[in-house]
């Protein structure tokens, strides 16, 4: 962690020690945010050997961080990758695809907590017909 990123307040009055802080993952440069956007939190919970949900988009940036287990995570134009309990990710948003989110483990559940900025009035999901996929196969990475 850069000291650009350290957090420490003192605290005088304090008997206890102090918080500690641990930077997870940034993002470099401000991601567009749709405007008006509304931000959620939500906790995703993904039994053994889930899929996940299908490929779809979100209407704005998303910010995520794995707390149990481990995820398959892949979004248009980056090869899939397994993102394990501790790590962040974060996907643009918009027009890209984000084709997998599944768990990992066929034996133990896996999940994450994730923060959207979703366009007012747009649900934070939106599922991508088999046709658009299609249309779009050159864009997704090649796939182990």
């Amino acid at each position: 962690m850069s000291t650009a990123h350290s957090h420490h307040l003192e605290n005088p009055g304090s008997t206890t020690p102090p918080p500690r802080i641990d930077l997870v993952a940034t993002v470099p440069g401000a991601p567009p945010m749709p405007a008006g956007a509304e931000a959620m939190t939500i906790l995703v919970t993904l039994p053994p050997g889930s899929e996940g949900a299908p490929p779809h988009r979100h209407s704005g940036p998303a910010f995520g961080y794995v707390v149990k287990g481990e995820i398959i995570f892949e979004l248009e134009g980056e090869p899939q990758r397994v993102v394990k309990a501790g790590e962040a990710f974060w996907e643009p948003g918009y027009d890209v695809i984000h084709y997998q989110d599944g768990n990992n483990l066929a034996d133990a559940e896996s999940a994450f907590v994730v923060t959207m900025f979703c366009a007012p009035g747009q649900p934070m999901l939106v599922p991508v017909s088999a046709e658009e996929l299609e249309q779009r196969r050159d864009r997704r990475a090649p796939r182990p």
